[in-house]
């Protein structure tokens, strides 16, 4: 069995204290690696290199802007599809962002797109749930799991997982270039402050391609607007939007409106 382990220690803030949260309600997981899945490339697939699509993310609340909306996941999960969205992101941490295992499942039922378990993963049994609930995909951060990427990468990937490896800085696209990652998701937050940068993105995006990176770039974080939307077409493949939506009346038209 490889280690698994996650040094979390070095991880301050906020996003310290999410993960030392999950690190203790998994503490008593006891996984056993099952037979390889065959990966279906879904999530990665919707993202192709092509047009600028949208990952449309369902959450209820974020430790940046607490309370966002008391939505029914599947009803804005649904709305998203139908205005054009790509795929979508799930939230599952229940204590900062009103996430549940239960959303995901309800979501992978009865919509057709991709679906991405978002949480903050410390575990392997993490990736395991989310291959038994339905997602196409899972969230591996690199503030997270350091040079152990490669270990969680490779575990997804076996459980026929897509995954969304996020970067913040130089020091982390280096970790998940390296680990070959064929999803990028380049993060304008700081998850440690929440502080937001929207040069972070071009930044690290150029870095990325000028290193021969070839694969699907994602950008995260502080987009709100079509103008935002128009700024990343021939940059990244995809962006991830989430509070922003959430807080709308009408999500299938904010879709179409940021997308249009």
């Amino acid at each position: 069995m490889k280690d698994f382990s996650v040094n979390l220690e070095p991880i301050e803030g906020i996003l310290g204290q999410i993960c030392r949260e999950r690190a203790a309600d998994y503490a008593h997981a006891d996984f056993v690696l099952p037979p390889a899945r065959a990966r279906k490339f879904r999530f990665e697939h919707a993202l192709t290199p092509g047009e600028l699509t949208l990952i449309a993310e369902v959450k209820r609340a974020s430790p940046s802007r607490g309370f966002i909306a008391d939505r029914d996941p599947v009803e804005a999960a649904l709305a998203y599809e139908r205005g054009g969205a790509a795929a979508l992101s799930i939230l599952t941490e229940p204590r900062h962002f009103g996430g549940n295992a239960q959303f995901l499942k309800d979501v992978v039922a009865q919509v057709e797109i991709p679906a991405l378990r978002k949480d903050f993963v410390v575990h392997p049994e993490m990736v395991l749930e989310a291959s038994y609930w339905g997602a196409s995909a899972v969230l591996l951060m690199v503030s997270i799991l350091g040079n152990k990427l490669g270990t969680y990468l490779e575990l997804a990937h076996h459980l026929g997982l897509d995954a969304l490896v996020e970067v913040h800085s130089e020091d982390e696209l280096k970790i998940a270039m390296d680990a070959r990652a064929p999803i990028l998701g380049i993060n304008n937050r700081d998850l440690r402050s929440l502080e937001i940068d929207l040069n972070n993105v071009p930044f690290l995006t150029e870095i990325a391609r000028f290193h021969g990176y070839n694969g699907v770039i994602v950008a995260e974080s502080g987009y709100s607007s079509a103008e935002h939307i128009r700024g990343l077409r021939g940059l990244t493949d995809a962006v991830l939007i989430g509070s922003s939506l959430m807080e709308q009346e009408d999500l299938e038209t904010a879709v179409r409106t940021l997308l249009a």
